[in-house]
């Protein structure tokens, strides 16, 4: 790791600012729906407060277009955060108003308190050198542990790193780049690579980057019809990238070249109707009559592709998933997704879940200790991935 750690710092009667990721759900009634990052968080927050630091925590929940919008305020993220920890955590209806600035110098060491959501300033998704010196406050020290965001130059992420003496990350982040990172440096192999979800386009650079890694990539999810469009079959009525068929081509010609076992479904499962109590069948295989009718679409890897996936997960060594098989938030859709999940759940191999819809998954269909490591960032998973670097972590202090 070549940046600072907040296992580095000294942190005992500092004052000091951390971005944490409380993009939490909420429902109409302003309740959170899922406290997973709250939860996540903690670990860094109890390490701080139990060395002694004065912390003020900042980070931004939902959309509201950088004005204030109260339906997206962190105030219940405050109040959940208090039933966590078992000790009151303050709350500053702003960011950087001077009341705000004089709470946060009357904090003292083992105190807490949050900020109002960043996002209700424009100057935050700008990164505006102003309002990062004020939300920068009375700090000594920064500390980053939002993965989720730290993909973006905002001012809370990078902007304040200018204003602060030391910038570290939190225990999460150094999870994080541990094994997105860390153990995917020289995995052992046989390294299997499970890519997902509905785009060849948002996955292509991560395929590409992986292709000097992996031995084996998985397709599933509607980008499995791209290549397979790209490959001369009919997919009916399924989701395609039309203007990626010749990607799609140049990538099956890679694994190809490179002697990389590249496995796309044998079989699909498909439908008529978009709809939970729909009837599905399975077509034939691919080559032997298993395209799909002008009229039916594919909403799911078929049986054939379940045990041929799953026989190649089971004889893995290290296992990456990113995106699901199907269209899993309907019951009926969802047999691709459920069988991998409880595959990779199963297997021995050191297993890691990049984020977004694949975490969902895990928490639906299984157990989510049964995996080595689960992403709490969904872009910030994909551009680690990629080999991009992240500028929330470019900004801290090199060791």
């Amino acid at each position: 790791m070549s940046k600072l750690s907040i296992r580095d710092l000294d942190v005992n009667g500092k004052a000091v600012l951390m971005r944490v990721d409380f993009n939490v759900p909420l429902n109409d009634a302003g309740e959170i729906t899922d406290d997973t990052r709250i939860v996540s968080a903690l670990p860094s927050i109890k390490h701080l407060l139990d060395s002694g630091a004065k912390l003020t925590l900042c980070s931004h929940l939902g959309r509201p277009k950088g004005e204030s919008d109260l339906k997206y305020s962190l105030r219940p993220a405050a109040a959940r955060l208090g039933e966590l920890l078992g000790k009151d955590v303050a709350f500053a209806e702003s960011c950087v108003s001077e009341e705000t600035a004089a709470a946060r110098v009357a904090i003292q060491s083992g105190e807490v308190m949050l900020l109002e959501n960043t996002r209700f300033y424009a100057e935050e998704k700008a990164n505006e050198a102003g309002f990062a010196k004020a939300l920068a406050g009375n700090a000594e020290i920064f500390v980053n542990d939002a993965f989720g965001t730290a993909h973006r130059a905002h001012a809370s992420t990078e902007g304040v790193t200018h204003h602060i003496a030391q910038s570290a990350m939190g225990l999460l982040i150094e999870r994080e780049l541990e094994f997105l990172q860390g153990k995917l440096e020289s995995p052992e192999k046989p390294f299997v690579a499970i890519m997902g979800g509905a785009k060849v386009s948002d996955k292509i650079q991560v395929i590409k980057a992986m292709m000097d890694k992996a031995d084996t990539f998985i397709i599933g999810g509607a980008m499995a019809y791209t290549f397979r469009k790209a490959q001369g079959y009919k997919i009916g009525k399924s989701l395609v990238e039309n203007d990626c068929l010749e990607l799609a081509l140049e990538i099956l010609e890679l694994a190809k070249t490179r002697g990389i076992n590249f496995h796309l479904p044998a079989d699909t499962r498909i439908t008529q109707e978009f709809s939970p109590d729909a009837e599905t069948k399975v077509t034939a295989v691919y080559g032997e009559g298993g395209e799909i009718p002008d009229d039916w679409e594919g909403i799911d890897i078929g049986d054939q592709a379940i045990g041929d996936f799953c026989q190649i997960v089971a004889n893995a060594k290290t296992v990456l998933w990113n995106g699901p098989m199907g269209v899993f938030e309907m019951d009926n859709f969802a047999a691709g997704t459920k069988a991998l999940t409880k595959a990779v759940a199963g297997s021995s191999a050191l297993t890691i879940v990049g984020g977004g819809d694949s975490v969902t998954a895990v928490k639906k269909f299984g157990n989510p200790d049964d995996f080595d490591f689960i992403s709490t960032g969904g872009g910030a998973s994909l551009e680690l991935l990629e080999g991009k670097v992240l500028p929330g972590v470019a900004a801290l202090t090199n060791k």
